[in-house]
């Protein structure tokens, strides 16, 4: 366009070209797309998973107590049986509970721990009651946590015993879990 001649005012496109000047065209005008995102992993899922192999590799289960979803009992060498008895028929009173629905193998041994320490430390010897679940929401209907659990509560100092809860308090989902004083700093 040459700029020889001024803009006719009454006509719009020429006034937007005159200001516009010279131009080039472009040879493609659309923006190029853009790569396709790699499909979402559940990672979470995956180092949850990985977890779980890990542990049940390498913490030691008693295969006796990794029952078949029945009633679980243990009592350490020198408790009397007539203590047991007493605990599985839920006459202590439960000072504490510890639920484990939801968590991974990794948050519920260390909530496990904690709630241990801390149930014996605030109210010496006691029962509390952990819940574990009956683990039919799993993905091969068997239990996670429930074998775990009983392994785990197997090898700290401060178990004196445990067997499963009474049906109204949870049944083969929760135990009742009799422990000592912490006055001699073990766990």
């Amino acid at each position: 366009m040459s700029n020889d001649h001024p803009p006719n005012e009454d006509d719009p496109m020429e006034l937007f070209r005159q200001s516009v000047g010279d131009v080039k065209r472009v040879a493609d005008d659309r923006v190029p797309d853009r790569p396709t995102p790699p499909a979402p992993r559940p990672r979470q899922r995956e180092l949850d998973e990985k977890q779980v192999m890990y542990d049940a590799m390498h913490d030691p289960i008693d295969f006796d107590a990794a029952d078949t979803g029945e009633h679980l009992s243990w009592a350490r060498a020198g408790v009397q049986r007539r203590v047991l008895r007493k605990l599985r028929n839920g006459y202590y009173a439960v000072a504490a509970e510890l639920d484990l629905h939801g968590m991974t193998v990794v948050e519920a041994r260390a909530a496990l721990a904690e709630f241990l320490v801390e149930a014996t430390s605030l109210r010496g010897s006691c029962c509390v009651r952990v819940i574990h679940g009956k683990g039919r929401k799993t993905a091969t209907d068997a239990p996670v946590l429930k074998p775990m659990v009983a392994g785990w509560l197997k090898n700290r100092n401060l178990v004196l015993a445990y067997c499963s809860a009474k049906s109204s308090h949870g049944g083969t989902g929760a135990l009742y879990v009799l422990l000592r004083s912490n006055n001699d700093g073990k766990h």
